[in-house]
């Protein structure tokens, strides 16, 4: 067309505008990973999280999944997003931990690998940052019309341990920008590391923990069952005092049998006894009639 540049003086000036955005993106990775940068304070927030799940037992790892999506979230500046796990024994995603836009939808919704953006994540092992996800024709439309949410921009990067992909992080629709930008995808990356060690080694203590739980029911000893036992009648009859302090009286008596049973079978047995006897007091003392 008359006015146009030629076809090489156009490639030259695409080329030059193509490696200048490049060097302008590297030097604002290298800020961000110097000195005080988001890398640092995404690793001490995962710290801080994986810390704070292991003192909230029973629940510390469902809380630790919370946080570590409620970190990155934070920290990338992320509107909403989704941590999936693979379910080995169907092959499948599932969600375990949403936030914002419609997470209590989102929760427990199950994906086949390759299905969708985080499937597709999940099966090739590849982060992808995307804008205009909705017209992408790997967004999975199905999945946002039934959770009622539809993001104008996504990052989604795999959760590794070892070489085996365990899962993705997805974060959706960055606050302030229309995209997800490379260092958002770095960074997340590097998040998505150190969370993937962390969700393993709590997946594996629980494991653990039910492992062991299962082999003191079959081992545990005829004494040892019986302050269990004594245990349990304390506590329903604990449950029958003001709701709030029978539960935290219970776990304290519970406390205190087990430490007399760490001093020996003799100690044991006499404390069983004493608290037996006592019970029984206090069972005849209730059932008497009450004179005034």
């Amino acid at each position: 067309m008359a006015g146009d540049p030629p076809e090489g003086e156009r490639s030259t000036g695409n080329g030059a505008e193509t490696i200048a955005r490049l060097e302008a993106e590297l030097a604002e990775l290298r800020r961000l990973l110097s000195g005080d940068s988001l890398a640092a304070r995404l690793r001490e927030a995962l710290l801080q999280a994986t810390t704070a799940a292991e003192i909230a037992a029973p629940t510390s790892h469902d809380q630790l999944l919370d946080l570590i999506l409620e970190t990155a979230s934070a920290v990338i500046g992320a509107q909403a997003g989704a941590l999936f796990l693979i379910d080995e024994s169907t092959g499948e995603l599932v969600c375990e931990a949403a936030a914002g836009g419609q997470a209590e939808r989102v929760k427990g919704l199950r994906l086949p690998l390759g299905h969708g953006i985080a499937g597709g994540v999940a099966l090739t092992a590849q982060p992808l940052a995307v804008s205009e996800a909705r017209k992408d024709p790997r967004w999975a439309a199905d999945v946002g019309d039934r959770v009622g949410y539809l993001p104008d921009s996504l990052v989604c990067v795999p959760l590794f341990h070892g070489d085996r992909i365990t899962g993705v992080l997805e974060l959706l629709d960055k606050k302030g920008s229309p995209s997800f930008s490379p260092g958002d995808v770095y960074l997340l990356g590097l998040f998505a590391n150190q969370a993937a060690v962390a969700i393993e080694q709590s997946r594996t203590r629980r494991e653990i923990a039910a492992i062991v739980a299962a082999s003191l029911q079959e081992s545990i000893s005829p004494e040892a069952r019986a302050a269990a036992q004594l245990t349990e009648e304390l506590a329903r009859f604990a449950e029958g005092l003001e709701q709030d302090s029978g539960f935290r009286r219970s776990r304290e008596l519970a406390a205190l049998v087990n430490e007399i049973d760490q001093l020996g079978d003799a100690e044991l047995g006499t404390c069983v006894a004493f608290l037996r006897a006592f019970a029984q007091y206090v069972r005849v003392r209730r059932s008497l009639p009450v004179t005034s």
